[in-house]
């Protein structure tokens, strides 16, 4: 097998480190230290520490971007305004499916995840780019047509909570320290329940002003 180049290891240092310590409880020392490298290779690779952090969390949510769109895509392919579960399921699904039970990398994936929601650090939360903001975009759109009595606000609220209950769960699921508690079985059976419970969250009326 061949060995992973600098920068490989430099992303693969600081996923591992992201996830575990924040952004601003990760130094580059640390970063480089884990992927042994030296200092100047993270700005020689990625230019700061802000955007190897952008690379990072690309790196991990490509392959649900990816699902995503292709989901929306076969979706819009038979009716310009699929059901609301089914828009949830192609929204949410990738992410159960990318972070599955008893996967070290799925616990990663879900710890990043959170401190995209939850870090304090600016540059955690700005790491989105066109083909990230495109993904979510055409989202919300598709949801706006099904659900038009919601406000853009409320609505984008609602996506963000799709967001953030499948995150919590995956993670509480990955930390769960019983043996045989995070298998295969419960990963799906979680998904399905997700699907059925924020498809309702979806659907429920606007909130009352």
């Amino acid at each position: 097998m061949a060995t992973p180049d600098t920068r490989t290891q430099i992303l693969d240092a600081a996923e591992h480190l992201f996830a575990e310590h924040g952004y601003r409880g990760t130094s580059i020392r640390a970063i480089t230290t884990r992927a042994g490298a030296n200092l100047a290779a993270v700005g020689y690779h990625f230019g700061s520490k802000a955007e190897l952090m952008a690379a990072v969390v690309r790196r991990v949510i490509e392959p649900v971007n990816a699902a995503q769109r292709a989901g929306l895509d076969a979706l819009l392919a038979r009716t310009p305004e699929p059901p609301v579960g089914d828009l949830v399921e192609a929204f949410a699904g990738p992410l159960f499916d990318e972070m599955p039970a008893g996967d070290e990398g799925g616990a990663r994936t879900s710890r990043l995840i959170m401190t995209i929601l939850s870090d304090p650090a600016e540059e955690a939360r700005s790491w989105a780019g066109p083909a990230e903001d495109s993904v979510r975009e055409r989202y919300l759109a598709a949801f706006a047509r099904v659900l038009p009595g919601l406000s853009p606000e409320e609505l984008r609220f609602r996506m963000r909570g799709i967001l953030s209950v499948t995150a919590v769960d995956r993670l509480e699921i990955q930390q769960r320290p019983t043996p045989g508690c995070a298998s295969p079985a419960v990963g799906q059976a979680a998904r399905r329940w997700a699907i059925t419970f924020l498809t309702a969250a979806m659907s429920a009326p606007p909130t009352r002003t």
